[in-house]
């Protein structure tokens, strides 16, 4: 944490109080919700006790921490930080305490409820990254924290004055048909690449773009989160969908520009069926696509437009734990699409149920972004 907790006129023992306090608290959070991530990313019906004993020693020390940052007096001028700290730390003990419950009950949904949690954790910490190496970090993808170069280069772009932003634009919670939105500080490419990801099915834009902004922070892209006009995304009569994405497109590229040659479309389970139906279309913007863990159905490529599959840029993933979608689906999907010659990447991860592979977004922005694909 940046010396903000105390001014040159301040007492010294209450800043040394307030930094004891700061540091008691922010390791075990990010901890915790490291720990929540990896929980969610392992979830399976069957393992739900088993993931909630993994994940466990990890709520202790947040709850101590918290209780540590209430222990000072606040001054007035800090109470903010002091308070989104708390706002992050209250939903991250929530989701401790639902999925040690859902474990003691095998509630799936229940576990999935009280994972979300996390982005609303990760809402409250946000604007801590900008005074806080520590959180900073933490907003950034698993091998993209080991890189202190980059970390370096973000750190002094957000404080130049063109700080990154994160916008929930008519995508409140519960709302239907807005989307959440990251615009980076600053990037390497100008105007920056775009990445739109749709979230699964019951999923919401506001909590599905704490999944991807890690690595799209690191990446300098553009990040929209879209939430589908229904229940989920238009797989079964009118697209109301489409049209919705392409309004949104039309909104962001009014607010900063981005590189029309490089527009990723990605989703997880219905929001990955959906990159099919709507990417497939022979007047789609989007120039990649990446469904994660989708269904597929071999009409699809029937009813596509061949010039838009010859050479089309596809990166598959899917787990070969998937009780949904099995991953026959995903292998019968990249082997109709090479068929009629689109450039498709399948990766088929060994440990993955059906749950979102939050550690293969750093290697699908690198495939999008470079043309490098997974090894």
């Amino acid at each position: 944490m940046s010396g903000e907790a105390e001014s040159d006129d301040a007492d010294p023992g209450e800043g040394e109080a307030l930094m004891a306090a700061i540091g008691a608290l922010v390791p075990p959070l990010l901890d915790g919700l490291d720990a929540l991530r990896r929980a969610a990313r392992h979830l399976h019906p069957l393992l739900l006790g088993q993931i909630a004993t993994a994940v466990a020693p990890a709520e202790r020390p947040l709850r101590d921490g918290l209780a540590a940052l209430h222990a000072p007096v606040w001054p007035d001028r800090l109470h903010w930080l002091r308070e989104a700290l708390d706002r992050a730390a209250q939903p991250a003990l929530r989701a401790f305490d639902g999925l040690r419950a859902a474990g003691d009950t095998g509630d799936t949904t229940a576990a999935w409820r009280s994972l979300r949690l996390y982005a609303e954790a990760c809402d409250a910490l946000w604007p801590i990254a900008r005074i806080s190496p520590a959180v900073s970090r933490f907003f950034l993808d698993d091998a993209s924290r080991r890189d202190e170069a980059l970390l370096d280069r973000i750190e002094r772009a957000e404080a130049a004055g063109a700080g990154a932003e994160v916008d929930h634009v008519g995508n409140a919670r519960g709302s239907r048909g807005g989307y959440s939105l990251f615009l980076p500080a600053a990037a390497d490419r100008a105007p920056p690449p775009l990445v739109v990801a749709l979230h699964g099915g019951r999923g919401h834009g506001n909590v599905f773009i704490w999944s991807w902004l890690p690595a799209a922070r690191a990446a300098g892209c553009i990040l929209v989160a879209p939430t589908a006009t229904g229940a989920t995304w238009a797989l079964q009569g009118p697209d109301d969908d489409t049209p919705n994405l392409m309004r949104i497109l039309d909104e962001v590229r009014a607010r900063r520009p981005f590189d029309a040659r490089r527009v990723l479309l990605t989703g997880m389970s219905d929001g990955g069926t959906f990159c099919w139906v709507t990417g497939l279309q022979a007047a789609t913007p989007f120039t990649h696509l990446a469904p994660f863990s989708g269904s597929f159905h071999p009409l699809l490529v029937e009813f596509a437009d061949a010039q838009r599959l010859r050479g089309l840029p596809v990166h598959i993933v899917h787990g070969a734990q998937d009780w949904m979608f099995p991953p026959e689906v995903a292998r019968g999907a990249a082997e109709a699409l090479r068929r009629v010659g689109a450039d498709v990447v399948h990766r088929e991860i060994a440990d993955l149920p059906h749950t979102f592979a939050t550690d293969q977004t750093g290697p699908v922005l690198r495939w999008f972004l470079d043309g490098v694909a997974p090894g």
